[in-house]
């Protein structure tokens, strides 16, 4: 512009200094399994008193979808790449925990014939699996992740991506 001048001045940080003032997110990230029936693979940890999806907390250095592959393994020994992503879920603070992102990625439909004999649950973390419908699901896991895989149920049906906050679809 002619005629005027700038009367702030903008400090630039060197890298190092901004990068360490970003904020930090937890992030985690599971595998939505289904079974003919839509019903949905549940497992039992032993380390909590909540079920959960097959999936984790991601690694430093690591991709959400790299981490639901290495769980799924993991958690059931059994190596399937993690399929298309269903949701993806801001989670708010709470129970002590940060703000936190979590994805949800389509892990298929098991075939007739297919069961849980091929999984291995985690020695010591997994004590049981098994498929449930969404009404059983609100009752084994908490609340918010059961809203997050009712969305995930119902993007895999319509081969979206869903966004939410605190479990609930934001449309």
């Amino acid at each position: 512009m002619t005629g005027s001048s700038s009367s702030h001045t903008t400090e630039v940080l060197p890298v190092e200094q901004y990068v360490a003032g970003l904020v930090r997110k937890r992030m985690a990230a599971g595998v939505l399994f289904r079974d003919r029936a839509d019903q949905v693979l549940l497992v039992e940890p032993s380390y909590k008193p909540n079920w959960e999806i097959p999936g984790g907390a991601v690694e430093a250095d690591e991709s959400p979808w790299h981490t639901a592959t290495r769980e799924v393994a993991e958690e059931l020994g059994i190596n399937r790449p993690a399929g298309r992503l269903l949701v993806v879920d801001y989670v708010r603070p709470q129970d002590s925990r940060p703000e936190g992102v979590m994805f949800v990625f389509d892990g298929g439909v098991f075939n007739e014939g297919d069961d849980l004999a091929g999984f291995i649950p985690a020695e010591g973390e997994i004590l049981s699996a098994g498929f449930y419908s969404l009404e059983n699901v609100r009752k084994l896991a908490k609340p918010l992740l059961a809203n997050r895989i009712s969305a995930a149920v119902d993007a895999a049906h319509k081969g979206t991506t869903t966004l939410c906050e605190d479990g609930i679809p934001l449309s």
